[in-house]
């Protein structure tokens, strides 16, 4: 291949096809057709020596050989982009809606500050939230179904930073760490004493699960040591885990950042777990295709600028 008649066109549409992962996406994406994209897409392969994306059950996937290109062409690309057009933007002039994704809980604390944000300095912007039932919101993303998730995704952030692939259409920023505690009532008969590995188990507890599964982290760290506990109730809300364990001898785990979100902070007592839990780490999911959209990206700088230890204090 030379360089010299390359058509460089290909690239962009290349781009496009690797940001979407999906023809008839990347086509709208081009404003172009889907015929078009796949002819160039063809091109590509008989140019490169490579099929560069090959069909599966879940999509499009990258070969190795598209996976080593992409960041440098979604590089180049990005450069002759600011040079060309550098960007000009006035967040109160801009009219746009965002769909988000999040927990019940993390929505509590966040949203408020996005809204007074919003309020003073972009009051175009209008916030859809859609639930977050899932720890892997990837196919919504990638699907278009939301323009952000924001949450507590291991397995996925694990992937993303140099797991399984080392090329991901999907963009992530860590925002805050949170360590695990234990809730109970505050005249809880264990409230006023040391928390040990014997009363943390032979207490009823309250499980919060967006599945229902009746097995969590806790539940790991037990099997270790070879101990269990007895879980009485699974709720798939912090703010309704709250309310229970205030009104009843059942104590939860919880992150200690959310401790706020149940409402009845003043009711109850966090304390030390007698065992380690790993840390709650919590991020932020986009789309590379919304990487450079100036109204994204300033909405992900206003969770990026948000006193996250103000948060954790609040809850203590």
């Amino acid at each position: 291949m030379s360089f010299r008649t390359f058509d460089l066109n290909l690239l962009r549409i290349f781009d496009a096809i690797m940001t979407e992962q999906n023809l008839t996406r990347a086509a709208e994406r081009l404003a172009t057709t889907q015929p078009a994209v796949s002819n160039a897409l063809k091109r590509l392969r008989e140019t490169l020596d490579d099929e560069l994306l090959v069909r599966t059950a879940h999509g499009m996937k990258p070969t190795a050989r598209a996976e080593e290109l992409w960041p440098a062409v979604r590089s180049a690309l990005s450069a002759l982009e600011a040079a060309i057009a550098p960007e000009t933007f006035d967040v109160s002039e801009t009219q746009a809606t965002f769909r988000l994704a999040m927990a019940d809980s993390t929505a509590s604390l966040l949203l408020p500050r996005l809204m007074r944000a919003i309020k003073q300095e972009a009051p175009g912007l209008d916030i859809r939230m859609l639930p977050l039932t899932t720890r892997d919101p990837r196919a919504m993303l990638l699907q278009s179904d939301i323009d952000m998730a924001i949450g507590n995704f291991p397995g996925v952030v694990s992937q993303l930073s140099g797991g399984q692939t080392s090329v991901s259409a999907i963009r992530h920023q860590r925002l805050y760490s949170s360590e695990s505690v234990c809730i109970m009532r505050k005249d809880h008969p264990l409230a006023a004493a040391e928390l040990t590995v014997d009363s943390y188990c032979a207490a009823h507890h309250a499980l919060v699960s967006f599945s229902g599964r009746a097995h969590g982290p806790a539940d790991e760290a037990l099997a270790a040591m070879g101990r269990q506990r007895r879980i009485a109730l699974t709720v798939n809300q912090f703010y309704t885990v709250g309310r229970v364990v205030a009104g009843t001898d059942l104590i939860s785990v919880v992150p200690r950042h959310l401790v706020a979100s149940t409402g009845v902070i003043e009711s109850l007592v966090a304390k030390e777990l007698p065992f380690a839990l790993p840390v709650v780490h919590v991020d932020m999911l986009w789309h590379e295709r919304d990487t450079r959209n100036p109204s994204h990206k300033w909405i992900r700088g206003q969770f990026a600028g948000i006193n996250y230890a103000g948060v954790e204090e609040a809850s203590s």
